[in-house]
């Protein structure tokens, strides 16, 4: 068991692991996907609360529409088998990001899953999908400074508390620890407010090729270091 309560992955090398292996891209998004699956019961059995996973960025949409095609698609597949995993493993579900820009559909079946997940008690599972945390902040400010603007609050009522409540993950703690794999070692606009005080752990393992042993080193990593906070030592 850990004392994590909140586990942020950036799942990275998804493409890398398929051209290695001589497979189209959408190979290592399939594959990727399946681990995602795996890990969220890992992750609950190790005790950690609340899982998050960077699956499509707002950068994203730049590449290849071939690729963009298949992740949408890939979307599309799990959404309707979603409900019935999230069900029977007690989860709540929610996706953050702008969720103005996916298609219809797929947009109803996000409500309809985090709707009918909501009264669940297990693993709290965040998924972000067209989401980046530029975008969020941006998107949560406007909402403040919309409500200064009607006179419900005044400019020096704003509190960070305030800005927290007004992002996509509002309900849910900050990350106590973000991994990131395949060997880059960058935070690629995630979470950014949410990451202020994060641990973070870099692995050469691409995403496809990630599972319980990796994910016990990056615990023991976290185990291993002393956390201060405001200078304390």
């Amino acid at each position: 068991m850990t004392d994590i309560k909140h586990l942020a992955i950036i799942l990275d090398g998804n493409g890398r692991w398929a051209k290695k292996r001589g497979l189209p891209r959408n190979a290592g998004h399939v594959q990727g996907a399946r681990v995602v699956e795996d890990m969220c019961e890992i992750v609950w059995n190790k005790g950690i609360k609340y899982f998050t996973v960077y699956a499509f960025s707002t950068e994203n949409w730049n590449r290849p529409q071939e690729e963009v095609d298949a992740l949408m698609g890939l979307l599309r597949n799990y959404m309707k088998n979603a409900e019935k995993r999230a069900m029977k493993n007690n989860m709540r579900v929610r996706v953050i990001g702008d969720k103005t820009r996916l298609a219809d559909d797929l947009r109803d079946s996000i409500a309809s899953l985090e709707e009918k997940t909501a009264g669940n008690t297990g693993l709290g599972f965040q998924i972000a999908i067209n989401y980046g945390g530029r975008d969020e902040i941006t998107r949560g400010v406007r909402s403040i400074a919309e409500r200064v603007a009607n006179g419900e609050i005044g400019a020096e009522d704003i509190t960070s508390d305030m800005i927290t409540d007004s992002l996509d993950t509002a309900g849910i703690p900050d990350p106590d620890l973000l991994i990131r794999t395949c060997g880059e070692e960058r935070i690629s606009n995630f979470l950014l407010w949410q990451l202020a005080y994060s641990e973070f752990y870099f692995t050469d393992v691409a995403w496809p090729d990630f599972n319980e042993t990796e994910l016990d080193k990056a615990l023991e990593a976290y185990a291993g270091r002393t956390r201060r906070f405001g200078g304390l030592k």
